[in-house]
């Protein structure tokens, strides 16, 4: 394998030294990967909107 190089002390990978990375999501209460998915509900994952609540921590209980 080759020795990845640095760039601004960031490591980079060619593509080839690449693997698919598997996601996984909430459907129903328990999870699933997205891959198993048929091809309808895929293109649904795709279109979520994604979002962080920067400020539910600091929110007193």
């Amino acid at each position: 394998m080759k020795e990845s190089t640095t760039r601004n002390d960031v490591s980079t990978l060619d593509d080839a030294e690449r693997q698919p990375c598997e996601v996984w999501t909430r459907v129903m209460g328990y999870h699933r990967p997205v891959a198993s998915f048929n091809a309808g509900k895929q293109s649904e994952h795709r279109q979520r909107r994604f979002f962080r609540d920067t400020d539910s921590n600091e929110r007193p209980c």
